[in-house]
Order: structure tokens, then C-alpha cells, then sequence
């Protein structure tokens, strides 16, 4: 396995966050290294995000398994992403659903290009790539187990919580310079926990923000 070394110490790492045995076999599984722009590659492994063109950048390694494990995400699941910026994150969704599938929505021409090649290069079939105003979610494929938001918004924008199934999750940032993760559920209404602060890029569109 390439990068093997590289894979463990970042898993080993990752324990210390206390994530889930299920959620680390998946990262340690996804070859970040096809994800990250290749000057860049060498440090695919460390945990800290990385540029992938566009001012966008690829989550650190414990994010994305800090908000896989908020999901809950179980094999079989229809899953939706907001925000496919190089496609790591949904390749570590698709580990976990497995059957399943992850429709995942990127706004930026240039990023749906590269996530599909990215994925492709990977060997996941069960993703799909749509270019778009993530605010809006994805109806064609709705409703969904679960919706991963990668990008800050100002608040849950209302098609998200329309597209999601009843019983269902959803991790979302809220706020523009000061940011917190938070778990939604939808059951008996809307319940919302927040999780801790985080630093995402703003999620553009009609019910994000209109201006960087």
C-alpha cells in the first residue's frame, strides 16, 4: 500500500480524537496522496488542510472523520454532500456506506473536474459529482440518510432540511468569521447540537452567502 507508514501514523493520530475503530479503517483505506495537487503530495498524510486551487482547500484528515462520525454513516446509506471541493471527503463517505452512494455537489467548474477525476483515478463507483448551487441541495435524489455540509452557512438552508429524511443527520458549519459545527437531526422537528468551533469556507448561493 503506498504511503502505508504515512497512513498508520495518521490513523494512530487520529485515535486520540476518539474516533470511532469503523471511521479510521475508512481513512486509513481512502489514498489521500490521489487527492492533493501533486506539489503537495508528501504531506498528504499529515493532518492539516491543504490547497487545492480556487482558494479552496482539502480538509485535515481529522475533520472529515470527526463529521463522518457525527453522521453515523452505515452501509447502504443515500447520502448528500454540499461542497465536493477534490472529492476526498465523499471517497471516506463511500468507504462507509458502501452499497450505498454519495451525491455530492461542488459549485466551482474546475473542482467538479478534478473530484470526478479524482474519484475515478481512486476506484469509487458510488459517487457521483453534480455541479451546482449547493444551497439548494439535489431533489432529483432525494430525501437522504444523511447531508455533510463542507462549506460555513449561515444558517441550515431550508431545501437541506426538505431533502432530508426523517430520522435523518445532518453536520453543517454556521457563522461566517466565528464558525461552529453542528449536528442536526430531524425528528419531531428540528434539533440542532453544536459541536465545537471549526474554520470552513463560505458556502455561496441563494441561501448562503451572496460575496466572499
Amino acid at each position: 500500500m503506498e504511503f502505508e507508514a504515512e497512513r498508520t501514523k495518521l490513523v494512530e493520530g487520529l485515535r486520540l480524537y476518539g474516533i470511532s475503530e469503523r471511521i479510521l479503517d475508512a481513512i486509513k483505506k481512502v489514498p489521500r496522496h490521489l487527492f492533493v495537487p501533486p506539489p503537495y503530495r508528501a504531506q498528504a498524510y499529515a493532518d492539516h488542510p491543504l490547497p487545492i486551487g480556487e482558494n479552496q482547500t482539502i480538509s485535515a484528515p481529522h475533520m472529515v472523520a470527526m463529521m463522518c462520525d457525527l453522521l453515523d454513516l452505515r452501509r447502504g446509506m443515500i447520502v448528500l454532500e454540499i461542497g465536493a471541493g477534490c472529492g476526498y471527503h465523499a471517497a471516506v463517505m463511500a468507504e462507509l456506506v458502501r452499497d450505498g452512494h454519495v451525491y455530492t455537489v461542488e459549485r466551482l467548474f474546475s473542482l467538479v473536474n478534478s473530484a470526478r477525476k479524482n474519484l475515478q483515478t481512486a476506484g469509487y463507483s458510488n459517487v457521483t459529482v453534480f455541479v451546482g448551487d449547493g444551497t439548494l441541495g439535489l431533489p432529483d435524489h432525494a430525501p437522504y440518510d444523511r447531508i455533510s455540509v463542507a462549506c460555513a452557512a449561515p444558517d441550515v438552508p431550508p431545501p437541506l432540511i426538505d431533502q432530508l429524511k426523517s430520522g435523518g443527520r445532518m453536520v453543517i458549519p454556521i457563522g461566517r468569521y466565528f464558525q461552529e459545527l453542528y449536528l442536526v437531526e430531524k425528528r419531531n422537528g428540528i434539533i440542532k447540537k453544536g459541536k465545537g468551533g471549526v474554520v470552513f469556507v463560505p458556502l455561496i448561493g441563494k441561501y448562503g452567502f451572496q460575496v466572499l
